[in-house]
């Protein structure tokens, strides 16, 4: 299992997100076939529970009063600040 991420991965990821919707057969191992580089359907559901848990966070604290905002990034690689 494959637990880190690059900003490359997480393009893909997010890009097979809005290709697969969460009513889509097959969503989980359709986007892991899409990231490649040995993530799992495994790997992908934890990394859409943790990028969701952000997101939560975000709309809890809001943009800029995470603690986090200050450690430089995520484990997921990329970034959120608009990078793209």
């Amino acid at each position: 299992m494959s637990s880190s991420w690059t900003f490359k991965q997480n393009k893909v990821f997010e890009d097979a997100l809005a290709k697969y919707d969460k009513d889509a057969p097959d969503r989980w191992q359709n986007v892991a076939r899409e990231v490649g580089d040995g993530k799992s359907v495994e790997d992908v559901k934890k990394h859409f529970a943790e990028l969701e848990k952000d997101v939560d966070e975000i709309h809890t604290n809001g943009a800029g009063s995470s603690s986090n905002n200050t450690k430089g990034g995520s484990s997921r690689g990329g970034s959120s600040d608009g990078q793209r």
